[in-house]
């Protein structure tokens, strides 16, 4: 929208607007706002700190809206004095008016007029007794003013200025700048520096006027100490003006001396703070006292009230707050209140402490409200000769970086905290090495976990903490079970029974999800889903959404990997929905990396880019790379599965990069094998072989059957017939002993490629109908041509026959001829597959002729294996086979 000149309105006799020397810049919104409230109301009070841009706003509004006040508008300006008695002097000359000695309202009588009294906060209450006299006499007349503070009179309406929108700071910044900011970078630095500046017209301004001399990012940089970098406005405006400080200065040099004094103490607080913090930072004086004076600088526009919560929290703009710390350095008193910050801090943190068993959730919303005050009081604590103020609150934190989204901050300070006494065998020792632990786990947990909670385990068993021990011992377990899942399972049921002696609710539950996802790793899922349940209950409970989160995803794997993907997705949606609240990287991020693997499982690729795509992005602008295990590689299954190997190698590539070093951990292989079916698919069969290749060593050292079978599978692909054949089955094999039956279907379909026409088409016909029972869409690379094939033939008896088999009868059609080199003479063992197939139709019941049409031969075929059974297992009749064979059958 083209600017409105304003020079027509200021040449009018009946309107002295001060004519402005550059554009005006953005602010549609307020000022529509600032007009609507004029319609409202007869008094309106533009309310704001210095430099907020509160006069610019008022003359746009008043030129704009002029026509409705034919009487003229009067500008009056009251910076100009300092005497009460002048402002009726002041109003007076603007309205042309001879004298003010007698009364103003009895010279406007009915006029139209619009009032305008800028500057008031030195002359409030000769400003408030003009502006009610005006009101409350001339039916027509209104009133605006501007002021850093409320003129509190009846029937005023006060519009507080806002800072100004991101994209109107920057666009402020370039109308104002020497030199255009042309670069990505530095366009990005002007975003950032106008962001830092809180978005106050008059620093923006003045950052701006240095572009000439500095580049964006130097101007950024200049920041660090803004008072000093932001000088130099331009001539011809009010001094207040010209620098930033003495913006400041000028609000603050109209403080009562105890407001300064609360003012400057009150510069001490990083990110707000509430009434009772205040009164600890003064020295805990009558809390009334300091109400009083929050609400005198609330009203000042030095300190914002946010009263939307159960507690009102206050803030300072952070220009303003860098004011008030200088003014409190320069009264010698900065180390005395900084002192007094931390105590307040701790015991602040010690009140809360008790949540933290009984509900997390409250226990977040108290402490992260404060994480700056928190960071602050630490790092000054731990600063000092004597650190044991600032150990104690280092210590009570570790549950804060943990759940957030800052654990490599919480990293730094537990180092700084824990070197600070390195000889120590205390308590307090024992829980900052617990809580270097606790935080390495969702931040950096490969060594740096397990050996600071041995550490803490051996201190606190020393010293008879019992709650720490526990802890200490559950964060070893999990820390040693990336690698060695029989370690971590004994010292979780280690942990568990301490804790249920110590009575620690959450260290139980967490010990009983460690098990089981122990259970799942191992594709042990009949035993993992009861025990992952279990914790959930327990974790939602209390609010531990970090664990519960965890578990829950677990739970969701577990259902695709044994075909129930309308469990797996609503257990995913509820794993992201748990961890939500906790607005981290690691829970969260890993959770919807579950929940886009279930969506891809199901063919929604849509859906599954829609759930990790935002997810990518918060992870690309951390400062640090947060540990989010499975997210690139559930990225990279995405590109693979819609046809873009080379963007999958490069995000499993990403995610391999993170994980290399010297430890292999169970995330290690299920990343290699993406990355070599990736390679594999951009014909880079060597680095592929070597990925499979590694994948299997590590996923058969820790104990893993379906990464096992799944490298396997990799490493068939790329094998001649005989080996490939021979490396389907065994991965077939594993998947078939462990449930894992959409995986199964995978391997059907290869081992399709090694038969002749008529059992092909049978087993791709078995695949199909497994894939519409269970919802798992073919993806669209897995043998395509085959599949095409075999559907050309669909009124082909082979294919009717093989729709009626069911996922197990196709397993056993497939491995019916295939015998295990080696085999004993007698005994379960020695049965091939194609007998153990047997064995099981007839112990549930079916007849030679039914076994025969299941399998696909000869009633007399069916009748020799028999033979052949009873001979190996030493039994006479169907009555006995049922007897021996069932132990084996169970878990079929």
């Amino acid at each position: 929208m083209a600017e409105r000149c304003l020079a027509d309105c200021a040449a009018m006799s009946d309107h002295n607007l001060p004519a402005q020397l550059t554009t005006f810049v953005g602010r549609a919104a307020e000022l529509s706002a600032i007009a609507t409230a004029l319609r409202g109301a007869r008094l309106v009070t533009v309310v704001g700190p210095g430099g907020c841009g509160k006069t610019r706003l008022a003359v746009e509004v008043a030129g704009r809206e002029a026509e409705r006040w034919p009487d003229g508008v009067w500008w009056a300006d009251l910076a100009s004095t300092g005497d009460p008695l002048v402002v009726q002097e002041l109003v007076a000359a603007a309205g042309g008016l001879l004298t003010a000695s007698a009364s103003l309202a009895g010279q406007i009588q009915d006029r139209r007029i619009l009032v305008c009294l800028d500057n008031c906060e030195h002359v409030l209450g000769a400003a408030a007794e003009v502006a009610v006299a005006l009101v409350r006499a001339c039916p027509h007349v209104t009133v605006l003013a501007t002021s850093r503070e409320p003129l509190d009179v009846a029937g005023e309406t006060v519009w507080r200025v806002p800072p100004l929108s991101g994209d109107d700071a920057v666009a402020l910044f370039n109308e104002r700048s020497v030199q255009a900011a042309e670069s990505e970078v530095a366009r990005a630095a002007v975003r950032t520096a106008c962001a830092r500046l809180d978005g106050i017209p008059l620093a923006i301004e003045l950052a701006a006027a240095w572009s000439g001399a500095l580049s964006a990012q130097e101007i950024l940089r200049g920041l660090d100490d803004r008072f000093s970098l932001l000088i130099r406005g331009p001539r011809g405006v009010a001094a207040r003006h010209q620098t930033l400080a003495a913006s400041m200065a000028w609000s603050h040099d109209l403080l009562d001396e105890a407001d300064r004094v609360l003012f400057r103490r009150l510069g001490v607080f990083h990110g707000g703070f509430t009434l009772a913090a205040a009164r600890g930072v003064c020295g805990r004086p009558d809390e009334m006292a300091v109400l009083g004076g929050l609400r005198r600088l609330v009203d000042k526009s030095l300190v914002i009230a946010d009263t939307g919560g159960d507690v009102t929290r206050y803030r300072m703009l952070e220009t303003i707050r860098r004011y008030a710390v200088a003014r409190l350095d320069a009264s010698a008193e900065l180390d005395l209140i900084r002192d007094r910050h931390l105590d307040t801090c701790l015991a602040m943190i010690e009140e809360a402490a008790p949540l933290l068993a009984q509900d997390k959730d409250a226990w977040r919303a108290t402490i992260e409200a404060e994480q700056e005050n928190l960071r602050a009081a630490t790092e000054w604590g731990l600063s000092q000769d004597d650190p044991e103020r600032g150990r104690a609150l280092t210590a009570a934190l570790p549950w804060l970086w943990h759940l957030g989204g800052r654990g490599h901050e919480g990293l730094v300070l537990l180092h700084q905290a824990i070197e600070r006494g390195p000889a120590e065998r205390t308590r307090l020792q024992a829980r900052l090495l617990t809580g270097l632990s606790l935080v390495a786990d969702t931040t950096r947990p490969f060594g740096l976990e397990y050996d600071a909670a041995q550490a803490a385990l051996d201190i606190a068993t020393e010293v008879g903490d019992a709650p720490t021990a526990c802890l200490a011992r559950l964060l070893s377990a999990v820390g040693v079970f990336y690698q060695d899942f029989d370690t971590g399972w004994s010292l979780a049921e280690a942990a568990r029974e301490q804790a249920r002696q110590a009575g620690d609710g959450f260290v139980i539950d967490g010990a009983t999800a460690l098990m089981g996802i122990i259970r799942h790793l191992r594709d042990e899922h009949e035993e993992a889903v009861p025990l992952l349940r279990e914790a959930v209950q327990g974790l939602v409970r209390r609010g531990d959404r970090g664990v519960a989160s965890t578990a829950l995803a677990f739970m969701a794997s577990s259902a695709v990997c044994t075909g129930d993907l309308l469990q797996a997705r609503e257990l995913a949606v509820e794993a992201v929905r748990t961890a939500r609240p906790l607005a981290d990287y690691h829970r969260i991020g890993s959770a919807a990396g579950v929940l886009a693997t279930v969506e891809a499982a199901a063919g929604r690729l849509d859906a599954a880019h829609a759930a990790l795509d935002p997810i990518v992005r918060l992870v690309a602008d951390a400062d640090a790379p947060p540990f989010v295990p499975g997210l690139a590689r559930a990225k990279g299954y995405l590109h693979l599965q819609a046809g873009r190997p080379a963007d999958a190698v490069t995000w499993f590539k990403r995610e391999a990069g993170r994980l290399d070093g010297d430890v292999e951990s169970y995330l290690t292989p299920q990343t290699l094998i993406g990355l070599a079916a990736a390679l594999r698919s951009i014909g880079d069969t060597q680095a592929a072989a070597s990925a499979a290749e590694r994948a299997l060593k590590v996923a058969q050292r820790i104990g893993m059957p379906r990464v096992v079978a799944d490298a396997l599978e990799q490493s068939a692909y790329l094998a001649d017939p005989d080996q490939a054949e021979d490396l389907h089955h065994q991965a077939l094999a594993l998947r078939t002993d462990h449930g894992l039956w959409p995986s199964c279907i995978d391997s059907l379909e290869a081992l399709a490629t090694f038969t002749s026409s008529p059992e092909a088409v049978r087993l791709l016909a078995a695949c199909d109908r497994a894939r519409q029972d269970m919802g798992f869409p073919r993806p669209p690379q897995n043998h395509a041509d085959l599949r095409t094939t075999a559907e050309d033939k669909a009124h082909d008896p082979a294919w009717t026959e093989g729709h009626t088999l069911s996922l197990q009868d196709a397993i056993d059609y497939a491995r019916r001829a295939r015998g295990k080199r080696g085999r004993p003479s007698t005994g379960w063992a020695s049965l091939t597959p194609t007998e153990q197939t047997v064995v099981r139709l007839a112990t549930e019941g079916l007849s030679n002729p039914e076994i025969g049409a299941r399998l696909f031969m000869s009633r007399s075929t069916v009748k020799t294996h028999l033979s052949h059974i009873y001979a190996k297992l030493a039994v006479a009749n169907r009555t006995e086979l049922a007897t021996i064979a069932s132990p084996h059958l169970t878990n079929r």
